[in-house]
């Protein structure tokens, strides 16, 4: 009991500290620029409390049930050698993990209540989801026959801009957007461990070139898929009005109305989990046939999940949402938007640079990589292309310019400096790409976007008000792959010849 407490703290302690940086900036801006003690702010503090607790409660629950029961999975059909069962298994574990996304989740509420309806949150997180299983199923079949990850990277954003040139603007964003919050808090961790841990086992394979590409194949593929659903949904020519009346889960909607209404949201929360548990239920009893070493430890850790998953909703309602708008309407008050990029700017730094996911990977690789990388490089490149990649994503919004355009420009880029850079990179980049967004970082920058596009005359909340995930997750493969090209052609040749 007391070594589960001592943890419980030490996440709730992590979970304080990825909520800092964020703090830091607002509390920043209020003080220096603004000058005031925002509207609320005393629910908001509370909210950022509960959202840290929840948070904790949730990691500890991944710790003592989902991670443990996943590596043991993922080792024991490595060693049985079966490919069908690794393929299902892959699939089973990215559709039942992306379900249970906290990030997911808070953005398919909002695009639920912005859409009024007409974008059916239950529906997009199980496309998301469906994509992510495929992904893993794919992205393993590429690991055991050891195909080069560019070429799947370059033929998936090829079919990425072409969608997107022919998806409605309604979509885009939302689509880009979910794709750059599939991989977070809980499948990150599950996806590298998988990839990396198939490459280590086979012979002829580098985990750095193998092992990294399947948390980028994550973000990919649900890019295409919403961006058809939304074709199918908007298919009338349909729009939204400029300006919704339903903004933000955190404005209108009180987290509970007592009990009876808190019961209701715990039982919401124990179906978005069950997914994952039978997932590892049914490959533990019925493929494996063995009993777990230990399921009281194992139940108590699924609790510990669903409660924490209550708690983060209900501290994004109080906390980090209403922050985000609130930010958003004040910082457009001035008469300059240059604060508005400078605020941007800050909060995509400092998020990055916290992202306990970020140190995970750049540990992860700089290992591999036989010092061809180095960890805290690798975290200042990313935390630079998500601060510039949210400061365009703002500029869009203010300026009014279509989505389409920056979109398949930036990924035009990414698939010319994918052609260019070295190999041992690629994998690397575009995962990087993908683990930028935190579970704190993705329901601010939302409503940081959100904010702005309805305090901006002549803004479409959702066409404008979503996107800005998706230049969070765009601008650290830019920067990380030409940081790599620029060693390899640059300045190694100088030191050769000197």
């Amino acid at each position: 009991m007391k070594e589960q407490l001592r943890d419980f703290l030490h996440a709730l302690l992590h979970a304080l500290r990825n909520l800092l940086p964020i703090i830091v900036v607002v509390v920043a801006f209020q003080g220096l620029l603004l000058r005031e003690w925002p509207e609320g702010g005393l629910g908001m503090a509370v909210g950022l409390l509960i959202v840290a607790v929840g948070v904790a409660l949730f990691l500890q629950g991944l710790e003592l049930s989902i991670f443990p029961v996943g590596k043991r999975l993922s080792n024991q059909f490595a060693r049985r050698g079966s490919l069908p069962i690794l393929l299902a298994f892959g699939f089973a574990i990215g559709f039942s993990a992306v379900v249970a996304e906290p990030a997911l989740i808070a953005v398919a509420e909002q695009a639920e209540q912005i859409s009024e309806g007409r974008i059916d949150g239950l529906t997009l997180r199980l496309i998301v989801a469906a994509s992510v299983g495929l992904v893993m199923a794919i992205g393993v079949l590429r690991v055991i026959l050891g195909h080069p990850i560019h070429w799947y990277m370059i033929t998936g954003y090829v079919l990425v801009v072409l969608v997107t040139f022919f998806a409605p603007e309604e979509i885009v964003g939302l689509a880009y957007d979910s794709g750059g919050v599939t991989t977070n808090i809980v499948t990150v961790p599950l996806i590298a461990a998988l990839g990396i841990g198939l490459a280590s086992s086979i012979r002829g394979r580098n985990p750095l070139i193998d092992g990294f590409g399947l948390v980028a194949l994550a973000v990919m593929v649900p890019m295409i898929s919403v961006q058809l659903y939304g074709t199918l949904v908007y298919a009338d020519g349909g729009n939204m009005p400029a300006n919704a009346d339903l903004i933000s889960a955190g404005n209108d909607t009180q987290p509970t109305s007592g009990p009876l209404q808190a019961i209701l949201d715990l039982l919401g929360m124990l179906r978005d989990v069950l997914p994952i548990i039978l997932v590892v239920l049914f490959f533990q009893y019925i493929v494996l046939k063995r009993h777990l070493s230990d399921p009281i430890k194992v139940g108590i850790g699924f609790a510990l999940v669903i409660v924490g998953l209550y708690a983060f909703v209900i501290g994004l309602k109080l906390g980090l949402f209403p922050i985000g708008q609130r930010m958003a309407e004040q910082l457009i008050a001035f008469d300059s938007w240059l604060w508005v990029y400078l605020f941007a700017f800050a909060i995509g730094f400092a998020t990055t640079m916290a992202e306990p996911a970020l140190i995970a990977v750049g540990h992860q690789a700089e290992e591999a990589a036989a010092g061809k990388i180095q960890g805290n490089v690798i975290r200042l490149l990313v935390a630079l292309g998500v601060a510039v990649g949210i400061t365009i994503g703002v500029h869009r919004i203010i300026s009014g310019d279509s989505i389409h355009h920056y979109i398949i420009a930036g990924y035009l880029l990414v698939i010319l400096l994918t052609a260019l850079a070295p190999r041992y990179i690629v994998a690397l980049a575009f995962d990087l790409g993908g683990v930028t967004t935190s579970e704190v970082t993705v329901p601010l920058v939302t409503a940081l976007g959100i904010g702005l596009a309805s305090q901006i005359d002549g803004r479409n909340v959702l066409i404008d008000g979503f996107g800005l995930i998706a230049f969070a997750s765009i601008f650290p493969i830019v920067t990380v792959m030409t940081y790599a090209i620029l060693m390899e052609r640059v300045v190694r040749p100088r030191g050769e010849t000197s």
